[in-house]
């Protein structure tokens, strides 16, 4: 971005030595979540000047005990030498000479209570990586806190109070931030650089804002309240005093707010949260189509009037879209009569939609537009026998691969006939580790086998041989390396 900044509003603060301390505060909202729409008729612009020196007092006296404070404690390795990292050193003395110690950081962040259970929603970047998180209330009151959903597909994470006692936490009320207008007046609450709890105000700039964060589903409302490093997780709120987003980047120069904030609409938030109040699972939808932008030349082509829609370019065979009768070269309008821009914008509105139900897509297809029923499905769950995890004395031990299939090569930008197995996880320090494994390596041939099914990965990582030929995909590029058993 040049000499701009794109970054999380939760920053990561580390804990001196020297013992600083960081004054905490948050909490406050209506009760449970619901979602209720603003009619764009009660919307009015002020008319005198008594309705301009109207205040929000009421709305925030109403919404931030819904609104804590976050902060995760992370134990990171730091070397004890400050020769470690430096390749001359490395070279002649060995990385495994230099001793590393255990550093403790924090990252500040905010969450809003979205059931009187105690259930927190915040973003997930905040407490990534987290071995402790605890929340702080409005009041003073601090909770230790489980994480229950990490979602970096939203970049949402919820969290339930471990030991709520007695405790009725104020839940906030979700809106419909589908009713929401560039225009509107926002409120947004959180703890930007750790001082408390904090309120600014501002209006919707824009809406369906993309290309913000690497979350899979980019439909950000854009907001000129202030955001500052700390707000991420915070609420963004209309002045209904109704959750509107989950406020989570800022675009700066500096480092601070200069006027445009993102949040994650609550549409998309409702889902995350309604899945950990349940302690179920994140289903999500999937399509099984690539899509891509309809420019200009693809508009005029095309015969459309303007750029819009999302263009499909390949099908996945025997996916919901190919059995719904979709294929390339075809346009998608709408979700239930709701127009979509780009694929970004029919992800997002996919998403939305609770697996079962038949949804209303539009598209273009040979000049003609039509209405076509879509059933909306859930992507293949991967039974045991497309994983494999690798254990006992092997060079591979600590992996667990999975068997590709059509859903898991769209979501990871492959070929849908993409060969391999992918890795899942790595456990750290285990050989496989060591080895130089990362999640999302594609392991194509290992000793010239191919590596066409789990099962296949299991029986030959498994065996005891002197030198490992491996073939493997990383970011793009296909390497052929052998290693010493």
């Amino acid at each position: 971005m040049s000499m701009r900044t794109l970054l999380l509003a939760g920053a990561a603060i580390t804990v001196l030595a020297i013992g600083a301390t960081v004054a905490l505060s948050p909490l406050n909202a209506p009760s449970v979540a619901q979602v209720q729409a603003v009619p764009a008729e009660t919307r009015a612009v002020p008319t005198s000047d008594a309705q301009i020196k109207l205040s929000f007092a009421p709305v925030v006296k109403s919404v931030s005990p819904s609104v804590v404070n976050v902060y995760a404690t992370r134990v990171e390795q730091q070397s004890a030498s400050p020769f470690a990292n430096d390749p001359f050193f490395s070279r002649f003395f060995g990385q495994g000479q230099f001793q590393s110690r255990p550093r403790e950081s924090r990252s500040l962040g905010s969450g809003v209570i979205v059931d009187g259970g105690g259930v927190i929603l915040t973003n997930q970047h905040v407490i990534e990586g987290a071995t402790d998180v605890r929340i702080a209330l409005s009041d003073g009151r601090e909770f230790a806190v489980d994480v229950i959903i990490e979602d970096k597909q939203t970049d949402l994470a919820v969290l339930r109070v471990r030991q709520p006692g007695e405790t009725a936490f104020p839940a906030i009320t979700f809106a419909d931030s589908d009713g929401l207008e560039v225009g509107d007046l926002v409120l947004a609450i959180g703890n930007p650089f750790g001082v408390g709890q904090t309120v600014t105000s501002g209006i919707v700039s824009a809406l369906a804002r993309t290309g913000v964060e690497s979350s899979d589903y980019e439909f950000f409302i854009q907001t000129d309240a202030a955001i500052n490093p700390g707000n991420s997780g915070g609420a963004l709120v209309d002045l209904d005093g109704k959750l509107v987003g989950i406020n989570t980047a800022i675009f700066s120069q500096s480092g601070g707010s200069v006027g445009i904030g993102f949040a994650i609409p609550a549409n998309m938030a409702r889902l995350v949260a309604d899945a950990g109040v349940s302690g179920g699972e994140i289903i999500r939808p999937w399509f099984g189509a690539k899509m891509q932008a309809v420019n200009a030349d693809i508009a005029s082509s095309l015969g459309m009037a303007a750029p819009h829609g999302a263009l499909i370019t390949e099908v996945a065979p025997d996916g919901p879209a190919a059995r719904a009768g979709f294929g390339s070269g075809d346009v998608i309008l709408s979700v239930d009569g709701v127009a979509v821009d780009d694929p970004s914008a029919f992800n997002f509105r996919l998403a939305t939609k609770p697996i079962g139900q038949v949804t209303q897509l539009e598209r273009l297809r040979a000049g003609n537009t039509e209405t076509v029923s879509f059933s909306v499905e859930a992507a293949p769950v991967a039974g045991g026998d497309m994983m494999a995890a690798i254990g006992g004395n092997s060079r591979f031990a600590g992996t667990t691969v999975r068997q590709i299939d059509a859903a898991l090569a769209e979501a990871k930008g492959l070929p849908y006939d993409a060969k391999g197995v992918i890795v899942t996880s790595v456990e750290a320090g285990s050989p496989a580790e060591q080895m130089g494994l990362r999640v999302d390596d594609v392991i194509l041939a290992l000793n010239d086998v191919p590596m066409d099914s789990a099962q296949a990965f299991s029986e030959t990582a498994s065996t005891r041989v002197r030198t490992w030929q491996i073939i493997l995909q990383r970011d793009g590029q296909i390497t052929r390396s052998i290693v010493g058993g």
